[in-house]
């Protein structure tokens, strides 16, 4: 939750004066460093978020003193008034400045002397005054005006926000709602949590109650079944929720229990489905509602699904044994049944679904696929939903592969999600479409995706079923496959070259129920029994700091991934965070660091996006632009600049820029947990073993994190806690109508 400045203005000192230089100064997150006369003619450098700001301003800052190490003593402003010069000196030096578009140095003399101290009334109120001084057209009259009312605009957001939000927050509403952002969020608190991230649900609740809301006011209820079915899709996966439940989690939200109110919360139930707010089925003897973007996602996905599947070209079945032959022949491998079953069945319909472990030949099936349609001259396209999957799956394949959003060219993009130039107006060209990691994927990504493949072309979804469901909403692959609408072929044989692997050979193990069998000293996969939790902790800090080093080199730590069920506790990523930062990442004179929330950023921190976030740009060294950093990608802090106050972070080649406000997406990666692995493979992972969450102690969640290592698997911890991982086979349901849809008959 954003801090409220005026909560903490006690603890704050403030300043007045003139601002006299302008030092730095950033026009898309309004950072600035700049030198300001105080009252008592004493020069103050300051910095932060004051956004349209010129030298000649009359500012009060609110903040805190500093002390750079390298700048020295500075005022840090959290929140700040600015008031427009009233002195005829202080006019001229503002429109000297530059502040407005339109008037230069000598053109302003001419307003000041023309106008004198009413010069600011006519600017914003007389625009036509301005066509009597020399040089200024009646257009350029108009620009002018617009432009210093665009500045008062700014001003008057930044001003009414200042109570509620910092600085940094104050502006990004601004960029996005410009001068109408005061009376959108007087009209409606609750828009700010639907059209930016990192605004909660409860902050905005908080001004509603500042500005003279009504508890029970429509509009609160309303927004308040909204996000519950939107922390619901994020936390749980949850696509819709049965009706009941979702009146129950509203009065829990809103009222504190108190069911008194449930009438109300049904009154605008009805209302919200009557505007298409909400979207409500009845299925099976139950009511389910939706957002509207998850019904649409669902139901078109079912829809598009069948069509793929039924449109395809037919191909003569006498031919496929040939194909696959002639496809053994080129590959040199020769086809175990289930993969020419494989192989068979993506050539027979349009849509194809192949699952199964590690070392059952999904890749080989891959490189089959990739001859035949080649010798086919159909267009193909391979893809993944991350990056570092992508990758995986061109370095197998020799084969370019991209992720799901670089192949529907991601345009457009804000804080609530993308758009893709590739849709149902412009399709994608590709004949066929071969998609790894489908286990990864949630509805609405699949719903894009769908949008842009033409009718007619195939569709092939490789995944592993048994490992975690997507990160969002839904349970795409595993409806799929549940449905029976569509050709699954499931891998099972692992073969002799992958059983020489302790990790795969464990990980089927894991996945029948069986406890692991640790190899020999030489091998890929060991069981270090440990007994307490700080035991457990200590002993993987040394693993990374020490024992490895010293037997592979000082290379292998940055190979080395540690991947644990929980966030809490000694061996959770909090505290192994910590304590990994310490050993392997400790402060050092010159090395640069910000601290924001509980967290220190350290220039050498490996560091990962945990939201989804379409608005940051990107840059490679090979001078390729684009934006979009995606939840799980993993960097390195590579800069830290305290002026700009950004903070540099490279993703393999790609370096974006986050500004301090944009802190809260990353966190640290040394440790992450099991859900946020999904997609990526380390060579090295070490996985602890603890008492936590129940539903954390999960047999899928286990197989998860072991098959997310190429080289090499390192258990540490208790053996009651392995033996309950694996005997708990329990999968929590996610509440998603994708099965229904694709079972029923009808056109939807």
């Amino acid at each position: 939750m954003y801090e409220n400045p005026a909560a903490v203005a006690a603890e704050e000192d403030t300043l007045a004066g003139i601002v006299d230089t302008i030092i730095y100064q950033n026009g898309e997150n309004g950072y600035v460093v700049f030198g300001m006369e105080d009252t008592t003619g004493a020069m103050v450098t300051v910095t932060g978020v004051v956004p349209y700001l010129s030298e000649g301003d009359t500012i009060t800052v609110r903040g805190q003193w500093t002390n750079h190490n390298v700048y020295g003593r500075q005022f840090k402003a959290v929140s700040y008034d600015k008031q427009l010069p009233a002195e005829l000196s202080d006019i001229l030096r503002y429109l000297s400045s530059g502040a407005v578009k339109g008037i230069g140095p000598k053109t302003a003399q001419k307003i000041v002397e023309q106008f004198g101290t009413d010069a600011f009334d006519v600017l914003e109120n007389h625009a036509d005054w301005l066509v009597d001084i020399p040089g200024i057209t009646k257009k350029k009259a108009q620009d002018i005006s617009e432009n210093f009312k665009s500045i008062a605009g700014a001003r008057s957001v930044m001003l009414f926000c200042r109570d509620f939000f910092p600085s940094a927050t104050a502006m990004r509403i601004y960029k996005k709602w410009g001068g109408a952002a005061v009376d959108r969020i007087k009209d409606n608190p609750y828009s700010l949590c639907e059209h930016f991230n990192g605004i909660s649900f409860r902050r905005a609740d908080q001004i509603a109650a500042q500005l003279g809301m009504d508890p029970d006011s429509d509009e609160r209820i309303l927004h308040g079944l909204s996000h519950v079915l939107s922390t619901e899709s994020q936390r749980n996966g949850h696509t819709c929720l049965p009706e009941d439940e979702l009146v129950r989690c509203t009065v829990e939200l809103l009222f504190n229990q108190n069911t008194a109110y449930v009438p109300q919360i049904r009154a605008q139930m009805d209302r919200a489905y009557a505007e298409s707010r909400l979207v409500v089925v009845n299925r099976n003897g139950m009511r389910l509602v939706y957002l509207p973007h998850f019904y649409r996602a669902e139901t078109y996905v079912a829809k598009k699904m069948k069509q793929l599947s039924q449109l395809s070209a037919r191909m003569d079945t006498s031919d496929i044994p040939r194909m696959i032959e002639k496809s053994e022949a080129q590959c040199g491998i020769p086809y175990a049944k289930m993969q020419r079953q494989a192989i068979s069945d993506a050539l027979c319909d349009g849509v194809m679904i192949l699952t199964g472990g590690p070392g059952t030949g999904k890749t080989t099936i891959i490189k089959g696929l990739l001859s035949i349609f080649a010798s086919m001259d159909l267009q193909i396209s391979l893809a993944a939903p991350t990056g570092r999957a992508a990758k995986r799956m061109s370095e197998a394949t020799s084969h370019e592969a991209k992720t799901i959003h670089r192949l529907l060219e991601m345009d457009a993009a804000d804080e609530t999600g993308a758009s893709f130039m590739r849709n149902e107006q412009n399709r994608l060209d590709e004949d066929v479409l071969i998609v790894d990691e489908a286990s990864m994927i949630d509805v609405l990504l699949m719903e894009a995706l769908l949008r842009a493949i033409k009718p007619g072309a195939r569709l092939i979804l490789i995944g592993d079923t048994d490992q975690l469901p997507s990160v969002g909403a839904g349970n795409v692959l595993g409806d799929i496959c549940a449905s029976g609408q569509f050709r699954v072929v499931r891998l099972t044989e692992v073969f002799r070259q992958s059983q020489q692997s302790y990790i795969i050979t464990n990980a089927h193990r894991i996945n029948e129920g069986q406890l692991p069998e640790p190899s020999k000293a030489d091998g890929d996969f060991f069981f270090l029994k440990r007994q307490t939790e700080e035991a457990i902790s200590a002993t993987i800090v040394d693993l990374v700091q020490n024992r490895l080093p010293k037997t592979y080199g000082a290379s292998v730590i940055s190979q080395i991934q540690i991947i644990t069920p929980s966030r809490k506790g000694m061996s959770g990523t909090e505290t192994l965070n910590a304590g990994l930062q310490a050993a392997l990442n400790p402060p050092a004179p010159g090395k640069s660091e910000r601290k924001s929330r509980d967290i220190i950023f350290r220039v050498g921190d490996r560091v990962m996006q945990t939201k989804n976030d379409y608005t940051l740009e990107w840059e490679t060294d090979g001078g390729k632009n684009g934006m979009g950093v995606f939840n799980g990608d993993i960097g390195v802090v590579t800069d830290i600049d305290d002026h700009a106050e950004a903070v540099e972070v490279t993703f393999d080649d790609r370096k974006c820029l986050y500004d301090y406000t944009q802190l809260d997406e990353l966190d640290h990666a040394y440790a992450i947990t099991v859900h946020k692995s999904q997609g990526s493979e380390y060579p090295v992972v070490i996985i602890p073993l603890f008492d936590c969450a129940a539903m954390l102690q999960s047999r899928n969640l286990l197989y998860t994190a072991v098959t997310r290592a190429s080289r090499m698997v390192i258990l540490v911890g208790k053996t009651s806690v392995l033996e309950r991982m694996i005997a708990n086979n329990h999968q929590a349901g996610r509440c998603s109508l994708l099965r229904d849809w694709l079972e029923d008959g009808e056109s939807i």
